[in-house]
């Protein structure tokens, strides 16, 4: 009976031990596998917006299409930027915005600004250290980031367009080398026009535009938003309206759209749009 006791001891350890190994093992493969799936998810909502645009035209043109008949000859003032994207803390690439001139009866002008509104955010390694970032997409209005331009009139401008890209899903490189993109265009204007916003920087004039939910055409593509375009009979709205009036205007696209994988070509769209 002592040795069945004393056998039984001994044997009641190893199993106590060989279920506690199991169930650890068991935990760690189900918070690995919890990890990788909370990975992917996480994956999966990364939702860059849009940071590259194009617009292949003369200022005269873009100054046509705002219903301004251009007080010059159709030679470039400013020269065609082609496609614009953000470059931080390098030489600015500026693109150009048109708002309401302070003279006289408070005509359009085009401006040339950086794109994308400077702040600080905390580092990941240390949040206490701030590093400077350039946000390029309005999105959180509510933000006191957008929100002092959007309330001013005189701080919204509207930034015209030829193309707007969006991160291709399937990832890779285009065939400019760069990273995919798709690409969307206004089937009925050959120059389209962000809502924008612009306030003045240490660096000088910045801009960004507003996003807003996408629509059918470019979901997609994009579940988690789109630029905000608007339609020519809104351009005074946006520009002198009340607030209540412009952000009635932050809304999906309505209009007719293209979309193409090949970057769009270069072609300068002259005085005509």
């Amino acid at each position: 009976m002592i040795r069945g006791n004393s056998r039984a001891a001994t044997v009641a350890p190893t199993a106590a031990f060989q279920t506690a190994l199991q169930g650890a093992l068991h935990f760690a493969l189900q918070w690995h596998l919890g990890s990788e799936i909370a990975r992917g998810r996480a994956s999966a909502q990364v939702h860059p917006m849009c940071n590259r645009y194009r617009i292949s035209a003369k200022q005269a043109a873009v100054m046509r299409a705002c219903g301004l008949e251009p007080p010059f000859a159709p030679d470039e003032v400013f020269p065609p930027t082609r496609e614009i994207f953000p470059t931080g803390k390098k030489t600015a690439r500026m693109g150009p915005v048109v708002r309401r001139s302070s003279a006289g009866n408070r005509p359009l002008e085009m401006v040339l600004m950086e794109w994308g509104f400077p702040t600080q955010v905390p580092s990941k390694r240390n949040p206490e250290v701030k590093l400077d970032k350039y946000v390029t997409n309005a999105r959180n209005l509510r933000s006191p980031l957008w929100g002092g331009s959007l309330k001013i009139p005189a701080r919204r401008c509207i930034v015209p367009f030829t193309w707007f890209a969006e991160p291709h899903p399937e990832g890779g490189k285009g065939d400019d080398g760069k990273p995919r993109q798709m690409w969307f265009a206004l089937q009925d204007q050959p120059i389209g026009f962000f809502a924008g916003l612009w306030r003045p920087t240490e660096r000088g004039e910045a801009y960004a535009f507003v996003t807003t939910s996408p629509n059918d055409f470019v979901r997609p593509w994009h579940e988690k938003a789109m630029p905000a375009i608007l339609q020519p009979t809104a351009f005074t709205t946006w520009l002198d309206g009340s607030l209540d009036e412009a952000t009635e205007l932050i809304r999906p696209y309505a209009g007719a759209m293209v979309r193409q994988e090949e970057t769009p070509p270069d072609n300068l769209i002259e005085i005509d749009a």
